[in-house]
């Protein structure tokens, strides 16, 4: 099932002149339609999935195109611009980097914006993660999450190959982050991988962990040919932890069958949940956790942060990546990992978040029947669905949500999740009360446009 199609027809809009938000053009603005085209004309159509503006200029949580139009950035480029765009450490860090002669890529070849980067890693990080290897993308953390998984199991044992992950998740668009996330259509059937319920999506009827082991018995696998178990720490369609005495359970199931547990921390990681990693939320440590989009804030980044009895089964040569480390993420990285640690910007994820996920449940409550909420530190969800009992998902509710939304002003991306029933609020770890009450409760702002798209769904539902 692909996803709706944002239009190219210029529509008329009402103006927007708030603080943070200007819409004053119809959208999309027809001067910009020449790139659009452009676009259709040379890239996969899988590329047109996201609201169409031209993105020119980006500050903090603020998004610019340049036709004097202004949003409220609520997707920080799916869950990348953690410290904010153009965070100014970021920028001069670059600059400085680009006004020298150092290199824009070494291959695997050391310099020491890499070696700072995974000294710093280690020392965030809890014990025993004492090993950094570093990618560029998210799917190729959790694949390499995977193989280390894989590898230490079956040189203990050739049974012991099989990855659990969890129904409803996502790793990655690579075909072994695809095996693990269960999502495609022309996935072969691969007995090396099981899903298993997440406790905490609303899909899940038994949220205790007896559900897990219940379901290793129901699909034929014995405990010991388990190799890993990789979760997301929260899953994206819903933004929900799982409960914490199941991921304390899940800990001591890994330890007791010799499994590598694995947290999935690219949405979740670098202050993102409250917490600098999420699953500090849960009282445990995971054996590898695979990270990535906030990590930079910017530039292409992402890394396995694991334990040495996994992250050094290779030799030297024989796990690179040609990009591993590269010199300018790598720059980007260490300047987003300062600002987040030293100006309070996980505080703000833990106290701006909560204020966030309160007003969305206050202001989605008249349509509760219709609409579930769900949320930690800065990241909440709105699911809708066609038939709450059934648990169906609306994607037309969720598509034109979205759609008015970038019309007022309001910067989501594209619905997401099961049935693409899902949108997300993931702003900027920067950003303020006074920007979230703008964009909710200001003139076209959130709590307008769901009464606009629910209101007519919804039996006696009132703003």
């Amino acid at each position: 099932m692909a996803a709706t199609e944002f239009s190219l027809e210029p529509c008329a809009t009402d103006p927007i002149e708030t603080v943070f938000r200007t819409i004053c053009t119809d959208l999309p603005v027809a001067e910009s339609l020449p790139i659009f085209e452009q676009l259709r004309h040379s890239e996969a159509r899988s590329m047109r999935g996201q609201p169409p503006l031209i993105w020119n200029q980006a500050e903090g949580f603020l998004v610019r195109d340049g036709y004097g139009n202004q949003w409220i950035d609520w997707s920080s480029g799916v869950l990348v611009g953690n410290a904010g765009h153009n965070h100014p450490r970021i920028m001069q860090a670059l600059q400085e980097h680009l006004a020298s002669s150092k290199p824009l890529m070494t291959y695997v070849f050391a310099h020491q914006a890499r070696a700072s980067l995974a000294a710093k890693l280690v020392e965030v990080a809890p014990d025993p993660l004492s090993r950094v290897f570093l990618l560029t993308t998210g799917s190729e953390a959790t694949e390499v999450c995977i193989k280390l998984a894989r590898t230490r199991g079956i040189r203990s044992n050739p049974k012991k190959r099989v990855i659990v992950t969890y129904a409803g998740g996502f790793h990655g668009r690579t075909y072994g982050a695809q095996l693990a996330g269960g999502s495609a259509e022309w996935l072969d059937p691969n007995p090396s991988f099981i899903q298993v319920p997440f406790p905490s999506s609303i899909d899940t009827k038994d949220p205790s962990f007896s559900s897990f082991t219940d379901s290793l018995a129901e699909a034929g696998v014995a405990p010991g040919d388990v190799a890993g178990v990789m979760a997301e720490t929260f899953q994206g369609r819903e933004a929900k932890l799982m409960p914490v005495d199941y991921a304390q359970a899940l800990r001591a199931w890994c330890d007791e069958h010799d499994a590598a547990l694995i947290f999935d921390e690219v949405q979740a990681g670098f202050g993102r949940t409250g917490k600098l990693f999420a699953f500090e939320h849960y009282g445990i440590v995971p054996d590898l956790v695979p990270c990535g989009k906030g990590i930079s804030s910017s530039l292409p980044l992402s890394a396995v942060i694991g334990s040495e009895r996994y992250m050094d089964l290779y030799g030297p040569g024989e796990m690179t990546s040609t990009h591993t480390g590269s010199p300018l993420p790598s720059v980007a990285a260490l300047a987003s990992l300062e600002a987040i640690l030293e100006e309070g910007m996980i505080q703000n994820a833990a106290a701006t978040g909560e204020y966030l996920l309160g007003a969305l449940q206050e202001i989605a409550a008249p349509y509760n029947e219709r609409v579930e909420v769900g949320g930690v530190g800065l990241v909440a969800a709105l699911l809708f669905f066609d038939n709450r009992q059934s648990l169906t998902p609306d994607p037309q509710a969720a598509f034109e949500f979205c759609e008015k939304c970038f019309q007022r002003g309001n910067l989501l991306f594209a619905p997401v999740g099961k049935g693409y029933g899902a949108n997300k609020f993931c702003p900027p770890l920067s950003i303020t009360r006074e920007a979230i009450d703008d964009g909710l409760y200001g003139p076209g702002g959130i709590k307008e446009t769901l009464h606009d798209v629910m209101g007519s769904r919804v039996v006696g539902a009132t703003t």
